[in-house]
């Protein structure tokens, strides 16, 4: 039994602290970018986050990268 897994979609997603709620944990924000180029390397997303980050008003946590896919059993 074969799977295969035809990726379907690709997102850059940077998450930034956005300050503490009233029990002063930290909450979180997620800027994500859709349609990215399914064959983008690591290296070439990590490139243009650290482009756009200064572009925001928030302090960078990480960065991410999320990959759909359909699996198919052959």
């Amino acid at each position: 039994m074969a799977v295969t897994a035809d990726k379907t979609n690709s997102q850059l997603q940077l998450v930034f602290e956005n300050g503490t709620d009233e029990k002063g944990n930290v909450k979180y924000r997620t800027k994500s970018f859709n349609n990215v180029k399914m064959d983008a390397t690591a290296e070439q997303l990590y490139n243009v986050a650290i482009v756009l980050v200064p572009l925001q008003q928030r302090l960078l946590l990480m960065i991410e990268r999320n990959d759909s896919a359909i699996l198919t059993n052959l």
